[in-house]
């Protein structure tokens, strides 16, 4: 289906509305956005290359201590190897503004690699555009902010002045042989077919006369996208491609989404982004970003190969990035993070260690310890039963096979009514390996030859 109209079936141009469009029957702001639906459906329209692009030097600072030169250097260099042969992480994006900034945009590239290239982040004025030129970078991100809620209340112009000023940034890359890619600011809450549409029509002709793809990023700055089908545009992930798709005629190798967490759906809004016609997806290390953050790039590395079967990938590098944020840049990750919070393939129950001892599969998401170098773990409390202490013995001494120790011996029985007293005595914090292993001394001698005293009683 063509969506070549609005809701009251008039196409609408580029012209100044006397006041700013706010779209006040889906974002009242005094209640939570509103989500609507008419029903209309659009196809999907996957694009045969699909890829990665990456800002966590760029938006990943703004919510941050920022990086020193040679924490960017580092995590680029990760950023490279998670990347693989393919380039799954097409560019990474910087800042330009501060001697900082383009010290470590020279070091990087230094380093020569294909995967990620470099791009820049200016604002839509020909005076940040100097940095471009200056530092030989060949696409910069442009700041065109598309929503009345930016061009009016933010920026104090008019749809045509707004228009206007980005389209002379546009040309001005153009004209230098740089790849310009716009960044359109809040696109999901502007007016699709009042500003939207016209301006990608206008950066398509641009893009034909030049000889030069200009891309486009779409922006949700605010995370109001959804995925659901017949909900209506602005937030309509699908619909709002399959209308840059069909009335601009973009082609999806020049279309990228970028998403915010502010409503919990920034992996989900990505991928079908991907689906309906977008071949870039923005994110960034951990999901840094702005407020909630960006889509976090180790998830959807994992989405990516879920939906092209490609295994080229080392995913055991995302284990190494979250191993320098944490000892090298001192951020603690929430243990529940998926793919890198320390818990993340941990199991404190005992019916479900219960289920590990006899088949891992039944409660691991995959080979963690094949694709993370992250054997499945179990947390030993008073709820993890025997199976849990078994399990723990086993992981902790690496016994596999017919070397295993059974949830059934006396010895592991014994232990695990050492961790019970543990509780009963007023313990809340689950019990770390060293407290473990030296109860398993006493209980395990034949196991833990070495002996040693019994832990201190809680």
């Amino acid at each position: 289906m063509n969506e070549k109209r609005n809701s009251d079936d008039r196409f609408l141009s580029a012209a100044t509305p006397a006041e700013p469009n706010l779209l006040r029957e889906q974002f009242p702001y005094d209640a939570p956005p509103l989500v609507l639906f008419d029903g209309v459906d659009v196809p999907m329209d996957r694009p045969d290359s699909i890829f990665i692009t990456d800002t966590t030097f760029r938006d990943g600072q703004q919510a941050r201590l920022p990086y020193t030169v040679d924490q960017i250097t580092d995590l680029f260099d990760l950023l490279h190897r998670l990347s693989g042969p393919s380039g799954v992480i097409r560019q990474s994006e910087f800042f330009l503004y501060s001697e900082k900034d383009r010290q470590a945009v020279r070091a990087c590239q230094e380093r020569g690699y294909e995967f990620p290239e470099i791009t820049a982040w200016i604002r839509a004025v020909e005076k940040d555009f100097q940095l471009v030129k200056e530092m030989g970078i060949r696409e910069t991100g442009i700041l065109t902010s598309c929503s009345d809620y930016h061009i009016h209340l933010k920026l104090g112009l008019n749809r045509e002045q707004a228009m206007m000023q980005y389209l002379s940034v546009v040309r001005a890359a153009l004209e230098e042989g740089v790849r310009p890619r716009c960044h359109l600011e809040d696109v999901t809450r502007a007016d699709v077919y009042g500003f939207v549409v016209p301006f990608v029509q206008q950066l398509q002709q641009l893009s034909a006369e030049s000889g030069i793809p200009v891309k486009v990023r779409l922006c949700d700055t605010m995370g109001y996208g959804v995925s659901y089908p017949g909900a209506v545009m602005p937030r309509s992930v699908p619909r709002l491609l399959h209308a840059l798709r069909t009335e601009t005629g973009i082609p999806s190798a020049q279309l990228e989404w970028h998403g915010h967490n502010d409503f919990y759906k920034v992996l989900t809004n990505a991928a079908t982004a991907w689906l309906y016609g977008c071949s870039g997806v923005n994110g960034t290390l951990l999901g840094f970003g702005e407020r909630t953050g960006n889509t976090p790039i180790e998830g959807l590395l994992f989405e990516y190969m879920g939906l092209t079967g490609d295994r080229s990938v080392d995913t055991r590098v995302v284990t190494e990035i979250a191993d320098y944020f944490e000892r090298k840049l001192g951020y603690e990750i929430p243990p529940m993070t998926p793919f890198v919070g320390k818990s993340f393939n941990v199991t404190a129950a005992g019916i479900h260690a219960d289920g590990i001892i006899k088949n891992e599969e039944i409660y691991n998401i995959f080979d963690t310890a094949k694709l993370l170098n992250r054997p499945l773990g179990v947390l030993v409390t008073d709820k993890a039963g025997t199976a849990g202490v078994a399990h723990w013995v086993n992981r902790y001494l690496g016994l596999t096979g017919s070397e295993r120790v059974d949830k059934r011996h006396p010895g592991v029985k014994a232990l695990y009514e050492w961790v019970v007293r543990q509780y009963e005595n007023g313990r809340t914090t689950s019990l770390s390996d060293g407290e473990l292993a030296g109860a398993a001394q006493l209980h395990l001698p034949e196991r833990f030859p070495t002996g040693g005293k019994s832990p201190e009683p809680v």
